[in-house]
């Protein structure tokens, strides 16, 4: 998507001067309108032609003379400027990137906190109307089912265990279904009776003393 970045309305008119130069509208030694001229063409005040014509002078694009007015000096510089316009045009626009990307990060922050807040909420609410209370187990590369799914190594048959949710880096996957993946680090959340948490660890992670 397009960048727009706000620039003042003079240097538009010295960048717009600049650009005819390099795309051969003027050449050296070409005579290019008085402030009061420049002005009117533009549609802009006299003060702000006259800023226009001081940055193009500045940079030695153009030459002043007194009595024969603005004179064309260097396409070298007027390219120059030209090219640095453009570079600074994409580096503001990296900043800006840089920003919404930040604003971006805030907002799936507060998404993921919202949604760790409907879990927490969802399982109160389990807990209120079932017997069962949700157990969590993390998943370590210790395990031999690491990078298996739960279907593929019969979880619930093994434990009567029932997978309500997975957390995974930042996000919090609800109700994953049957063929929920164990992947390190993973930090999973089940349901089952009283016992289905020593039958979990242990089918997990049978070596475990």
């Amino acid at each position: 998507m397009e960048r727009k970045i706000r620039v003042p309305t003079y240097q538009k008119i010295a960048l717009d001067i600049a650009s005819k130069i390099v795309e051969g509208q003027y050449v050296i030694g070409d005579k290019i309108y008085a402030r009061s001229s420049l002005a009117s063409q533009y549609k802009v005040s006299a003060e702000t032609a006259r800023r226009a014509m001081s940055i193009l002078s500045d940079l030695g694009i153009v030459e002043t003379i007194r009595g024969s007015g603005v004179i064309i000096a260097s396409y070298e510089k007027a390219l120059e400027f030209v090219r640095e316009f453009k570079d600074m045009q994409t580096l503001n626009g990296l900043i800006i990137d840089i920003k919404e990307s930040i604003t971006k990060q805030k907002k799936e922050a507060e998404s993921l906190e919202n949604k760790i807040l409907k879990l927490t909420e969802n399982i109160s609410r389990f807990q209120a109307v079932n017997p069962f209370i949700p157990f969590e187990v993390k998943i370590t590369n210790q395990t031999p089912y690491l990078n298996k799914n739960t279907s593929e190594v019969n979880f619930w048959h093994h434990t009567t265990a029932t997978v309500i949710a997975i957390k995974r880096g930042s996000t919090t996957i609800l109700s994953p279904g049957p063929y929920a993946d164990f992947l390190e680090n993973d930090i999973f959340y089940f349901i089952g009776d009283e016992n289905s948490y020593r039958r979990v660890i242990d089918f997990l992670y049978p070596n475990k003393d």
